[in-house]
């Protein structure tokens, strides 16, 4: 089974402007598609520490001394890095998608297409599963999740509706979910409405948002001056964040200047914003969504 087919990969690596003998970060190993490239990049001093909390990831360990497997989610990235004695490295790639290897195994809980149960969890060691989130949320809690995370206008009806059936027996399959929410799935909408409200308790489960933003504030700390973050997002809430960073170093609001009217940003963006080709997306539909920003530390 194809673990992970790499979006963007000869793109995104190529955004890392790669040194024979740098240190380069993949905060988001999966399948190794993108690692491998850039060890093939790289000469016999270069080196490559990749992340992923994964456990299934490890199975793709590369059988190669300039590479270090590192099993953890990358909002420990200075953390980990410090162990192995790296306080700054010269380019930081991250490809911030759920792999096809997570969607295809259908006990993880990940696609809309099995029938599974309640899990999500990118990690087995996270204690909180979907389960947890359908059945124990409270239900403005659930409400806001829908709302901010899978950006369903009809959030607080959602909410409301797993809120009353869930107190009559547990939720706990893809399927009695569905059966839930069933009047919130018109035929020609059910696949797009589903993938929302997964989407938003995936995000949930994994804290996605509050790691993505952890891993950013690390990276004006850990890239040497002239390093590249090069960074693939899939959805808006994520690009948004990316976006904003890479142009102000914050995630709301703009950089305060100086009494010269001078901003003072960690990052300049590198060419423009990259998505896939109509090529690629035919053989990766996965691929339709990716959006691809390259920066540069100042």
């Amino acid at each position: 089974m194809e673990y992970h087919n790499p979006v963007l990969l000869k793109e995104t690596v190529d955004g890392l402007n790669i040194k024979e003998d740098g240190v380069y970060v993949d905060v988001t190993f999966g399948g190794g598609g993108h690692s491998r490239e850039i060890l093939k990049r790289l000469g016999e001093h270069g080196r490559l520490f990749a992340f992923d909390q994964d456990e299934d990831a490890a199975e793709n360990a590369i059988d190669d001394e300039r590479f270090v497997l590192i099993g953890q989610n990358f909002r420990f990235l200075k953390r980990f890095l410090k162990f192995y004695k790296v306080t700054e490295v010269d380019g930081i790639l991250g490809d911030f998608g759920v792999s096809s290897h997570q969607f295809d195994v259908a006990e993880r809980g990940f696609s809309t297409r099995f029938d599974a149960g309640l899990d999500m969890r990118m990690s087995k060691k996270n204690p909180i599963s979907a389960l947890e989130v359908v059945n124990d949320y409270e239900e403005a809690d659930l409400r806001s999740v829908l709302g901010l995370y899978g950006e369903l206008r009809n959030a607080g009806a959602i909410a409301k509706t797993i809120a009353e059936k869930r107190t009559e027996q547990p939720i706990k399959t893809s399927e009695e979910l569905k059966s839930v929410l069933r009047r919130f799935l018109p035929k020609h909408k059910e696949h797009k409405i589903l993938a929302q409200i997964y989407q938003a308790i995936r995000i949930e489960v994994n804290q996605e948002v509050e790691a993505l933003k952890e891993f950013l504030l690390q990276t004006p700390e850990m890239l040497k001056k002239g390093g590249r973050l090069s960074l693939i997002s899939y959805h808006s809430l994520e690009d948004r964040l990316v976006k904003r960073f890479i142009r102000s170093g914050e995630f709301e609001g703009e950089p305060e200047k100086d009494f010269y009217g001078n901003i003072d940003v960690p990052f300049k963006k590198v060419g423009k914003l990259i998505t896939p080709n109509q090529e690629e997306i035919k053989e990766n539909n996965r691929a339709r969504s990716a959006k691809l920003r390259i920066a540069e530390r100042l």
